[in-house]
């Protein structure tokens, strides 16, 4: 069983993905540097559990 994300992590990662899916990818580390251009998170912690949401949907995407 993994974690459950809250529903900011899911409102703000369904957000971000609709609204540039071009520059997401299936890899969470290129994800993880993308993040910050995008929108302004606060912490490391929060960027890490929106980065590996986004890699997610990319994976369900294709």
């Amino acid at each position: 069983m993994g974690r459950i994300k809250t529903t900011m992590i899911k409102r703000v990662g369904n957000k971000l993905f609709n609204q540039h899916k071009e520059k997401f990818k299936k890899d969470f580390d290129s994800n993880k540097l993308v993040l910050p251009e995008m929108a302004d998170i606060p912490s490391k912690k929060l960027r890490n559990i929106l980065a590996g949401y986004v890699t997610r949907l990319a994976k369900r995407e294709s």
